[in-house]
């Protein structure tokens, strides 16, 4: 039996589990840390402190599916369909621009009941607040086989192997990529709040600071079952640029004196979330590099997620594609 140590439990590394269990069954034993509390990654779901509000989703809002994804991936969307984790998004978005995009969803349950389903189908152990800071190879029999997908900034901090393993074209493919950064707030309200706008979320044009507010139960249509709304609040990337190095509980007090400018009437919460994502999308992914890189072949060691495709649900699963047609051979 093969061991496999996918590190990160976002969705590319839930994905990646999954399709390794179902492609080799019993022939693989899968290991996934990541170094936070809960798994999810960028789509991660907070919950508030008093039980008595509603989830909110601190990263990706919803998932939007272009006809040709929509058909490439039909097994993917039909899976989490049928067993409830997505459905169709049918609540207004104020100033959403579309292209050609025809197909959104939205997670009832919250975005990182996206990334549970996955590690579930995949029946890895999972281990929280497992931070990993370096891989050697060679020293140890504990996996055969090491999947990356945290983002590549902190793949390259990695001491031990993993940068003298890299070639000098392959170091010069990962330091090239980049990575909006922005702030988020998930505001908790009592069940007696009310709010006076009919939106479920709206993009902010007329405000440096902030750039989309959601109402989580209104975009999902969740019921709260007696909870009280919650809301979240996307800071622009300039913004987030701006005040990245600086502490996260001073820039929430910037963030919601301009929310209160644009919603005067808001009620007060009763508690409030802020997160800094320093690796929020991709701007500028891996070159020529589709879906992985392969950093040694035997025992292999390889890197996936968002940064060698793109940042959306459709690009973690091209990856994680990708990262099981390169583990599947030497398994």
């Amino acid at each position: 039996m093969s061991r496999v140590l996918i590190v990160g439990a976002g969705l590319t590394g839930s994905l990646c589990a999954c399709l390794l269990r179902r492609e080799l069954q019993s022939k693989v034993h899968i290991v996934v840390w990541d170094k936070s509390r809960g798994a999810g990654g960028r789509m991660s779901t907070s919950r508030s402190p008093d039980p008595s509000s509603h989830p909110a989703d601190l990263g990706a809002q919803y998932i939007s599916a272009t006809p040709a994804y929509a058909q490439s991936h039909q097994s993917f969307y039909s899976e989490l369909l049928a067993a409830g984790v997505l459905k169709p998004l049918d609540c207004i978005i104020e100033g959403l621009k579309q292209k050609d995009i025809s197909y959104n969803y939205v997670t009832p349950l919250g975005m990182s009941s996206l990334v549970k389903h996955f590690l579930s189908e995949s029946g890895a152990d999972l281990f929280l607040e497992r931070h990993v800071t370096g891989v050697k190879v060679g020293e140890s029999e504990t996996f055969d086989a090491v999947v990356l997908t945290m983002p590549v900034p902190q793949i390259l901090q990695l001491e031990g192997d993993v940068g003298p393993l890299l070639s000098v074209q392959q170091k010069q493919q990962l330091d090239g990529v980049a990575y909006s950064s922005r702030f988020a707030l998930a505001l908790f309200f009592p069940p007696d709040a009310v709010f006076s706008f009919p939106w479920g979320a709206r993009y902010v044009s007329e405000s440096d600071c902030i750039r989309y507010i959601a109402v989580d139960p209104r975009k999902c249509r969740s019921d709260p079952a007696g909870r009280g709304p919650s809301m979240v609040v996307h800071t622009s990337v300039p913004f987030g640029v701006e005040h990245l190095e600086e502490d996260k509980e001073e820039v929430k007090p910037v963030i919601l004196q301009e929310l209160y400018k644009l919603l005067p009437d808001l009620p007060q919460p009763i508690s409030i979330k802020c997160h800094k994502w320093r690796y929020s999308q991709v701007l500028t992914t891996v070159p020529d590099c589709p879906g992985h890189m392969t950093v040694l072949n035997q025992p292999p060691l390889v890197c996936g997620g968002d940064a060698f495709t793109h940042s959306n649900f459709d690009g973690c699963v091209e990856s994680a594609l990708s990262l099981l047609g390169a583990l599947k051979s030497s398994l």
